[in-house]
């Protein structure tokens, strides 16, 4: 395993920085057409992404795919030229959800009357209560549904002192489970056992057209079926777009680097060059930590003439509320000589929400520029857009709009007759990152909460010009260590990977000193520091990051020493993103998790070529090392990583991790010194490999579980046998999988087993580094590589996905492509 990459640059070299981005274009383009293409990435919450192969087509969306609207224009010659977002049509309340007002509606828990769904219907004898309507375990419940009542019947009543008939009106929806929807007796809604939050849909034509002046009613009806239970509904209408930027520019390309997507576009005479920068480098904390990206410009004439500029910058209040209903409030400032456009959630509720598909509404978002040759202000983006078109400024504009004021810049370039770059910034400040058991925790980079935002964004425009040489360097130097490793093609997807690995994890600092880098499952259950998680990731942060390795584990071992979680085995997770007060998912795996916590515990001490780390939590590794000797070699029916596929008895691959991690452990207590330790656990481990190879059998290649002849899977644990030099399997293991792999693989890869055709993309690359040369490495890369290039799901990168089309099954935007840097730890 290869020692941990750092950049460094002489004094001489920082002071010769260019502000020019043309200087730093990559030395190798990334030719992948992303899924989607990564914009700013700060953490699980501000991670915003172009869904298109064009900037201009879509409006700029969060991993979720929540729209996070961010406009740019450039302005030449008096001509504007749209580059960035699309422009979408606002939202009003015509009834709010209770989240964004409240409201009181009558329920009943007795099945009524046919007819209930109607206007006219006599709800007298109902009771009346304050929505939303659910269990304790809902935030928003206001009336509780407990008990033995399964089923609730809720009318709504609202009165509107226009005709809405001929609008277009928006539903917003909550439910928990099966969940059926009327307005004015129409259905609009009929989910069947789901259970969503916050569900954006428009009205059919033929309930709209009942939404007349005066009274109407709004009907539901919902049946929980198990676990938590949750009722609350509310009516918008979209307004008209007075103005629009019709004129979009022409994208000449996209590049995804590491750290940096690279734009060109050709507006009329001149070329737009276009650069998002997360300056994610490798063993800056402060950096990782660092709630700032870079949007960096430069306008280059290509007629020999010069020309008139302004660019303009737009940003929505989303991008500090869960959802765009929510009510905001903007302002706009200037300290030192930086000017700050800031926006954030009225309500302010911090840390009060978790959950999956949830974005951030406390803390406040920020636009950021140098106040030279700058107007700025906020208000209604119509108005803004407007002002900009007439004179390439934003005049007197900034009328309050509802509550949803919109951020805007403006920055005058003058007569541009050669190149002419500029910046802006974005970032966030979340005030309080993640509550862990009972402490609300700071950010890492205002940890001690001595430091504020306006010096944060000081300090990262004072060092901008030196960290876009560094990103340069660094990402040069990624994509050539990766294509030496496994070609261009695995380097183009480790460069995709860097920043969507990095930003679904958030680093803090325990109150007893530990640093945590915590991870949200993505699309997956949105579980806060899930091991299964960390174990896919942890090459990344090991080739890059180690001491971010260790953050990924800390919360574990602490869960476990505090007595807090008492089990022999290692937990799951530590809570639902972002309270981590205690593990949340319903199952425990423990072999699974025992395994991963012992093998990543044993890579850092490879890395670092000690072992102290373990050895302050050596009792902890002793526990689960035995639980894994005792129950390790052919595990009983129990969940592992891939449980999406369903947990089963006798999982060859997972006894294969429960083995490596009693070799790892007796691998850490060989460098520690602890000799008949080392001995008895690693010849523990070797006699169960020997067990192994019999039971596992099937001929030309080995089973999926030890009962199933003509059975398969992926053995993909097994590479660290080989990264760690462990040396418990006999290599005739490997020798004859791989053969056997490259005959089941389809046109977009090897799936996971032989019961689907569906695979994980991680694993592939793990199984990919068993290959004994690079030229069958790129055989097994060189389908998945097809895949994320042909998808037709435009998303941030998935790991779950078809083998057969060009289709995911799900999950998205995790952390855990970070595993695609394993090649590289050889």
């Amino acid at each position: 395993m290869k020692k941990v990459f750092f950049i460094i640059l002489s004094v001489a070299a920082l002071q010769a920085c260019s502000q020019n981005p043309a200087d730093y274009a990559p030395r190798t383009p990334n030719t992948l057409r992303a899924p989607a293409f990564p914009l700013v990435t700060i953490d699980p919450y501000t991670c915003a992404w172009s869904f298109a192969d064009k900037l201009y087509e879509e409006p700029v969306r969060h991993w979720t795919g929540e729209k996070f609207p961010l406009i740019g224009a450039l302005r030449v010659d008096g001509k504007i030229y749209r580059f960035m977002g699309t422009e979408e049509a606002p939202l009003t309340s015509v009834v709010p959800s209770s989240e964004n007002g409240g409201w009181t509606g009558k329920y009943t828990f007795s099945k009524p009357a046919a007819g209930w769904t109607a206007p006219e219907f006599s709800d007298a004898g109902w009771k009346q209560g304050e929505a939303a309507f659910g269990t304790p375990d809902e935030a928003t419940a206001k009336t509780r549904w407990t008990g033995n009542n399964t089923e609730i019947w809720v009318r709504r009543e609202i009165n509107t002192e226009t005709d809405l008939s001929s609008g277009k009106i928006w539903l917003e929806y909550s439910h928990d489970d099966d969940f059926e929807l009327y307005v004015n007796g129409v259905e609009v809604v009929n989910t069947g056992y789901r259970w969503r939050k916050n569900v954006l849909v428009a009205l059919p034509v033929e309930a709209v057209q009942t939404l007349k002046a005066g009274r109407n009613v709004i009907a539901a009806h919902c049946l929980n079926r198990t676990g938590g239970a949750l009722v609350d509904f509310g009516l918008y209408v979209e307004a008209d777009i007075p103005y629009r930027l019709e004129t979009a520019a022409e994208q000449k390309s996209v590049d995804v680097q590491a750290t940096r997507t690279h734009y060109s576009f050709t507006c009329g005479p001149v070329e737009l060059g276009l650069t998002f920068t997360a300056p994610l480098l490798p063993g800056q904390l402060e950096l990782i930590s660092r709630p700032v990206n870079y949007l960096t410009y430069a306008v280059t004439p290509t007629d020999g003439k010069p020309h008139d500029v302004e660019i303009y910058f737009e940003a929505s209040p989303a991008w500090a509320l869960d959802r765009i209903t929510q009510e905001s409030v903007s302002e706009a400032y200037v300290k030192d000589d930086l000017l700050f456009l800031k926006t954030g959630s009225k309500s302010q509720r911090i840390l009060r929400k978790r959950g999956d598909n949830v974005r951030i509404d406390w803390g406040y978002f920020y636009l950021c520029a140098g106040k030279d040759n700058t107007t700025y202000a906020t208000g209604s983006e119509f108005a803004l857009r407007e002002q900009f078109a007439i004179d390439g400024t934003l005049g007197e504009t900034g009328a309050a709009a509802d509550g949803h004021d919109k951020l805007a810049l403006v920055r005058s370039l003058g007569a541009v007759s050669k190149t002419t770059a500029g910046k802006i910034m974005i970032g966030y400040d979340d005030l309080y990152s993640i509550q862990y058991f009972g402490d609300n925790l700071r950010p890492y980079w205002n940890r001690d909460g001595n430091n504020s935002i306006e010096a944060v964004f000081a300090q990262a425009d004072k060092e901008y010009a030196r960290l876009q040489q560094q990103c340069s360097r660094f990402d040069d130097e990624m994509m050539s260590r990766a294509e030496k490793a496994g070609g261009k093609e695995y380097a183009e997807l480790c460069a995709l990977a860097y920043r969507q690995s990095i930003a679904a994890h958030k680093l803090v600092k325990a109150p007893n000193g530990d640093l945590l880098f915590l991870s949200k499952e993505n699309f997956s259950n949105g579980s806060i520091g899930t091991v299964d998680i960390t174990y896919p990731s942890a090459p990344l942060f090991l080739l890059y990051h180690p001491e971010l390795v260790k953050g990924l584990l800390n919360h574990i071992f602490y869960y476990s020493e505090s007595g807090k979680w008492a089990k022999p085995f290692a937990a799951h997770d530590v809570g639902t993103y972002p309270q981590a007060n205690g593990q949340t998912y319903g199952g425990d795996m423990p072999v699974e998790e025992s395994g991963n916590m012992l093998i990543v515990t044993a890579a850092i001490a490879n890395m670092e070529g000690n072992a102290t780390y373990a050895e302050k939590h050596w009792q902890t590794l002793t526990t689960w090392t035995d639980y894994l000797v005792e129950n390790g070699l052919d595990p009983e029916n129990q969940l592992c990583t891939d449980d999406f596929a369903g947990h089963f008895a006798h999982n060859v691959n997972l006894s294969v991790k429960a083995i490596l991690g009693i070799a790892s452990y007796g691998k850490l207590a060989d460098m520690l010194g602890k000799k008949d330790v080392a001995e008895e656990y690693t010849a523990k481990a070797r006699r169960m490999a020997e067990e192994w190879v019999k039971m596992a059998d099937d001929g030309d290649h080995f089973r999926l579980t030890f009962d199933q002849p003509g059975t398969w899977s992926q053995k993909y644990n097994l590479v660290w046998d080989k990264l760690l030099h462990l040396d418990v399997f006999p290599e005739t293991v490997t020798q004859k999988e791989i053969p056997y792999y490259l005959t089941k693989q389809n046109v977009y890869g090897l799936p996971l087993d032989n019961r689907k055709n569906y695979t994980k993309a991680d694993w592939i690359v793990w199984t990919a580094t068993l290959a004994p040369d690079k030229a069958t490495f790129e055989e097994f890369i060189r389908p998945l590589h097809r895949f994320m290039n042909e998808t037709t799901d435009r998303i941030p990168m998935s790991d779950w996905y078809n083998t057969d089309s060009k289709t995911h099954v799900g999950f998205r935007a995790r952390s855990v492509v970070g595993g695609y840097f394993i090649k590289m730890l050889q």
